[in-house]
């Protein structure tokens, strides 16, 4: 795949994923066209060798794998992990009010987000809403307003002169997006607004009343290249969504490989950004269930997974050069400067030396550099889905991921080259005839 189109296509996949639950479904859509076949986890199936399936669960977690033939000497699996969901602000469930002619919407804090970051953003806002349909049935609609229809203006600083000396933000009084200005005539409600969405949207579906919905508010400005010679990225969701397309990409891209006779898997977990703890979670059972499902007997599935390798991808903190003193002095990943591999002492990622070495052995013989970040010792450190998948699973574990600039903000930063970078390791991961072993 040409780094052009890949990135196109990378761009195509952000603007089409506002939420976890489109991103699944966008991601579904291209395994289906390119082969792999869906399956329902409460239907038996038949897995054939040399096939392709993938399963979703609760509409925001994914799995996808590809089934080795019967004849394939190496039986491990080459296992990648990321997440579908961001930090965000999700609209509560009676959320709409008046306030001085204005209607706004009650939101919670999703995660970790920069708050900061969200005011005077032109916001629109995306998710599911379960209706009930004129034959009686709940049914499960994606809408996306894609456009801007929200914002939450910053006070003036004529009202608070210690503004730029720092100020704690107020989630509850001050996280309020204003959606619409009242008119005497309005009788604005939330249920009132989805169904009008809906009908532009799902116009085939009878849709008798509103029930439930999980909707986000979310920054609906397009990526984009920028720097003098378009070497930089920003977008939002870069966390995590980056990782996501890096790994379905690579997933199809390794079915045109004939001589690729391996077992592969992805699974994009949600809920990673509240901590895991979720039936579509990395602390859940999907991962551990699918590959029940693939190998039924636990101690042949044991001693695969012992002999597989997992690579965790969740993007990576690049140097910042106006705070360059929160980094490691002799850790600062650079952006375009290739993948981050994570490491920590006290394991909250999941790389050791050995999986550090088979991931930096697959990279150079992709021809790409790899870097180093451990934090700083004296500040608390991050953590991903690798050790908990690792603990849970027995399997050995690298954490990797792009580096990137304003994590957690509304808009992200990554060098323009590193998605691509990042996907030339995976690919060859997934297309190496045998993983890298060591001795001892």
């Amino acid at each position: 795949m040409q780094e052009d189109r890949f990135t196109q296509d990378f761009f195509q996949f952000l603007q089409a994923s506002p939420t976890p639950f489109h991103a699944v479904s966008f991601m579904a859509a291209k395994l289906r066209e390119s082969g792999f076949h869906e399956l329902c986890e409460t239907r038996p199936c038949e897995l054939l060798a040399g096939n392709s399936y993938f399963i979703i669960r609760d509409n925001g977690a994914l799995a996808a794998f590809t089934l080795a033939s019967s004849n394939v000497a190496d039986p491990s699996f080459r296992i990648m992990g990321t997440h579908t969901d961001s930090p965000a602000l999700q609209i509560k469930p009676l959320a709409g009010k008046a306030s001085h002619s204005f209607f706004q919407l009650g939101v919670e804090v999703y995660g970790g987000p920069l708050l900061s970051t969200w005011f005077d953003r032109e916001l629109s806002i995306a998710g599911r809403v379960v209706c009930r349909t004129s034959e009686g049935a709940l049914t499960t609609l994606l809408i996306d307003f894609k456009r801007p229809v929200a914002i939450i203006p910053s006070l003036a600083i004529h009202f608070d002169r210690e503004a730029n000396k720092g100020h704690a933000i107020n989630k509850q009084k001050e996280l309020v997006p204003i959606l619409s200005q009242i008119t005497e005539d309005d009788s604005l409600n939330i249920s009132s607004i989805l169904a009008e969405q809906i009908q532009k949207e799902h116009s085939n579906r009878k849709v008798e009343a509103i029930i439930s919905f999980d909707l986000f508010c979310y920054d609906c400005q397009p990526p984009s290249f920028l720097g003098l010679g378009n070497e930089f990225i920003s977008a939002s969701r870069l966390d995590n969504l980056l990782s996501c397309f890096v790994g379905y990409s690579a997933m199809i891209e390794a079915l045109k490989d004939t001589q690729a006779d391996n077992n592969r898997l992805l699974i994009c977990n949600n809920h990673e950004e509240i901590g895991s703890l979720t039936a579509a979670g990395a602390k859940g059972s999907f991962l551990h269930s699918i590959l029940g499902r693939i190998m039924p007997d636990p101690v042949t599935r044991d001693r695969t997974l012992h002999g597989s390798f997992f690579i965790s991808m969740d993007n990576a903190h690049g140097v910042h050069p106006n705070f360059s003193d929160k980094s490691d002095p002799d850790h600062t990943p650079l952006l375009n400067h290739g993948p981050v591999i994570k490491s920590n002492a006290n394991q909250s990622y999941a790389t050791t030396s050995i999986s550090g070495a088979i991931y930096k052995t697959i990279a150079t013989e992709a021809g790409v550099t790899t870097q180093d970040f451990v934090m700083r010792s004296d500040m608390a450190c991050g953590s991903t889905i690798g050790p908990q998948t690792s603990a849970l699973l027995g399997i050995p574990t690298v954490d990797i991921g792009a580096p990137t600039l304003a994590m957690h903000s509304i808009r992200e930063m990554t060098g323009s080259h590193d998605p691509f970078l990042l996907y030339r390791t995976i690919n060859r991961f997934l297309t190496r005839k045998r993983l890298p072993q060591t001795e001892g």
